[in-house]
């Protein structure tokens, strides 16, 4: 009952107008950042940490929500009009949007992708509140060899999961890690890799290293462009459409069936839980399933609703899967849950497995934020605003990226009042985007770096508390289970790699 009453407490807490218009203006900027090709989700949640400080945390939990909600829902817009994805969640959208915006019916193809997302962002919130308690429960058996096993699965799975680079996503990882070393011991009060200098002794903060990694380098990326706006405007002239045309047909949603939207949100929902996967993934695999059992399976890749409906469900109903590793086991399940997990930790909040019943008075919002956005805002954004969006991706690129360029330095400052800091994200900006022009998944650098110090940490603790013997990791029971489950994903996932069906491979 503590519960139901605390995630009712969640739903009253956004009646609160301060709360109500971050939860809006989040989900617009959200929208913004999703449907402009190059800027994502992630970006936008990057730029609002500095923000954090001066915010209460629970607003800031909204409003990170609906920005992620938002994000990628709308990455479908682009996609489907001018056949470039907003966001890479939304690759398997164009597949099917793009033909359909040739034959005239790219607002229907919206709606339904609106309506996709509607109905998996809504069950993923569900399953997350439903689940997430659970999940608690379970993580209350997980000992310190099990948690050093869980944190070394998570690491592995996001290594693999880059297809085509696991070397460099090792690579990556592995330095993301070595970065998160620098400072004092995590165990022992003493500093380490300070090379002499006092600013290293209090270590690496987040928040140049999420700005650097995804905003700076992304400015360095599109600087290489010669164009000088997103999208060329003549690609859009015909895209004109009425607001009831973003309706779709009531046939051809009894068609697609209540049953695929079903699945198509739970597998969205497993898929969000495994770390490292991300609103790609689980679009491609939702993409794929439906194919699988489609009726009409020749019809993929011509412009099927069936297709955007499966990709759109899933990659929403992701947004509530990722956030259950996050808050149960501190272990983010994607890049935007990693800078969530930022703002808990600025705000002095660790999670963990009885965090959700500590504290979940300051999550329920959040949790409200995620199924709120999903119900009412997708549909009703896409409704009013759906025949502008289109000219959100003709606005100058020198514009658009020198904006972010100073509310990025001035926030990497503001957030510590440190120009060192400062300095390093512009030193891991640059550092990104190199890594970036040699195709290291900078993702798993920031990951690495999240998840490092735990490793760590619960690694020497094992050790000392069976007199550093190694064997404890293969004597426990909880440990023993995920050793098992990395042997199974490594053996599907790398020497069993999955058949080519034609769909192309999601990007990490």
């Amino acid at each position: 009952m503590d519960a139901i009453s605390g995630l009712l407490g969640g739903f009253a807490a956004l009646a609160n107008p301060e709360t109500l218009l971050y939860m809006i203006g989040g989900f617009l900027i959200g929208t913004f950042f999703g449907a402009v090709p190059g800027l994502t989700s992630v970006l936008a949640i990057a730029l609002l940490l500095p923000l954090t400080y001066s915010l209460d945390v629970t607003t800031a939990l909204v409003a990170c929500a609906s920005i992620f909600m938002a994000g990628m829902c709308s990455g479908s817009i682009t996609a489907t009009t001018i056949n470039i994805p907003g966001a890479p969640s939304s690759m398997m959208t164009a597949l099917e949007g793009y033909p359909m915006q040739q034959r005239g019916e790219g607002a229907k193809a919206l709606g339904h992708a609106a309506l996709g997302s509607m109905i998996g962002g809504s069950l993923g919130a569900l399953l997350l509140m439903v689940m997430a308690p659970l999940a608690a429960d379970v993580a209350l058996l997980i000992r310190t060899p099990g948690k050093f096993s869980l944190i070394a699965f998570a690491l592995i799975v996001i290594i693999i999961s880059q297809r085509g680079s696991i070397t460099k996503g090792m690579i990556a990882t592995l330095f993301g890690v070595m970065i998160a070393t620098i400072g004092i011991d995590v165990v022992q009060p003493l500093a380490r890799f300070t090379f002499g200098t006092g600013v290293l002794v209090q270590g690496i903060d987040m928040m140049p290293l999420i700005i650097g990694t995804f905003a700076i380098s992304e400015l360095l990326v599109q600087a290489d462009s010669r164009s000088t706006r997103t999208v060329d405007p003549s690609m859009i002239k015909a895209a004109k459409v009425r607001r009831r045309d973003f309706i779709p047909p009531l046939s051809e949603v009894r068609e697609i069936g209540a049953l695929r939207y079903l699945k198509s949100a739970v597998i969205g929902y497993a898929v969000g839980i495994l770390p490292g996967a991300g609103g790609s993934m689980a679009a491609f695999v939702s993409y794929a399933e439906s194919m699988r059992s489609s009726k009409h399976p020749e019809r993929y890749g011509k412009g099927n609703p069936e297709g955007i409906a499966a990709a759109e469900c899933a990659n929403n109903s992701m947004c509530g899967g990722a956030f259950v590793p996050m808050l149960t086991f501190g272990i983010p399940g994607d890049p935007t849950t990693a800078i969530v997990l930022g703002v808990l930790v600025i705000n002095g909040l660790q999670p963990g497995p009885q965090f959700m019943t500590q504290q979940l008075d300051l999550i329920a919002p959040m949790f409200a934020s995620l199924f709120v956005s999903a119900l009412i805002l997708i549909p009703l954004t896409l409704y009013l605003l759906g025949p502008y969006f289109l000219k959100i991706v003709s606005i100058r690129r020198d514009v658009l990226y020198s904006s972010i360029a100073i509310v990025a330095l001035v926030g990497s400052y503001v957030a510590t009042y440190s120009t060192f800091q400062m300095a390093l994200a512009l030193v891991f900006g640059v550092l990104a985007y190199y890594l970036r022009k040699q195709k290291y998944p900078t993702v798993c650098l920031l990951l690495g770096f999240v998840l490092g110090p735990s490793l760590e940490e619960y690694c020497r603790r094992a050790l000392s508390i069976n007199d550093g013997n190694p064997l404890i990791f293969f004597t426990s029971p909880d440990s023993l289970f995920f050793i098992a489950l990395t042997a199974v994903f490594f053996y599907f996932m790398v020497i069993r790699k999955p058949k080519d069906r034609g769909l192309g491979t999601p990007p990490a």
